[in-house]
């Protein structure tokens, strides 16, 4: 089930089970009408852990070199066809070929790799573009192209995070979780940055 988390003056709220609170918007009451989750009554809590993480993770959405990585492949102006093109030779590739280590090596990656070492709970993070490719990554990510996942597609509105279910991992023994975060400039979504949580090392 999609999980949406905004903050207001209650705090975060997992607006994808919110109906019935007072202070929900009506555009946002119409948007969950219709995906259908309007019926569900009672907003759901985060632990507080996440929550904190959350605040962190919000304030990254504009975060300069992220923001400067995205404009430049933005301004390419690269067809869908080209990006699915290129999903489909990634997919079909089964180690790091050059270009995929561009994406891990370049200014933004090295950023990310950063950002990931500060905290011990973060797993993989990648960036995306505004058509959902990537931009950079710390690790090879499955396919190149995000923008027909729910983790590009459910991005796209300004402060609003983007919270996957919880999966376990039977590699690490550790139950994960993705966190999306809209990227903005001039408050507008040019991007979607995906960062990887490991619940178990939340404080």
């Amino acid at each position: 089930m999609m999980v949406t988390w905004s903050m207001n003056q209650d705090g975060w709220v997992n607006q994808s089970k919110v109906a019935s609170r007072l202070w929900v918007p009506v555009s946002l009451f119409l948007f969950l009408l219709c995906l259908g989750m309007a019926s569900t009554a009672q907003a759901e809590e985060a632990p507080e852990s996440l929550k904190s993480v959350l605040l962190e993770l919000h304030q990254w959405d504009q975060d300069p070199v992220l923001i400067a990585a995205i404009e430049e492949q933005n301004a390419k102006n690269v067809s869908i066809e080209q990006i699915k093109q290129r999903d489909h030779q990634w997919m079909a590739t089964s180690d790091v070929d050059d270009f995929m280590n561009q994406l891990m090596n370049n200014e933004a990656a090295q950023h990310l790799f950063e950002l990931e070492s500060s905290q011990p709970y973060f797993l993989e993070m990648f960036l995306t573009a505004n058509q959902g490719e990537n931009v950079a990554m710390t690790n090879k990510t499955s396919d190149y192209w995000q923008g027909d996942e729910a983790k590009f597609t459910q991005a796209q509105t300004p402060g609003q995070l983007y919270v996957s279910d919880v999966e376990y991992d039977d590699s690490t023994m550790t139950y994960l979780v993705q966190v999306s975060i809209p990227m903005l400039k001039n408050d507008q979504v040019i991007g979607v940055l995906v960062v990887g949580i490991n619940l178990d090392e939340l404080p």
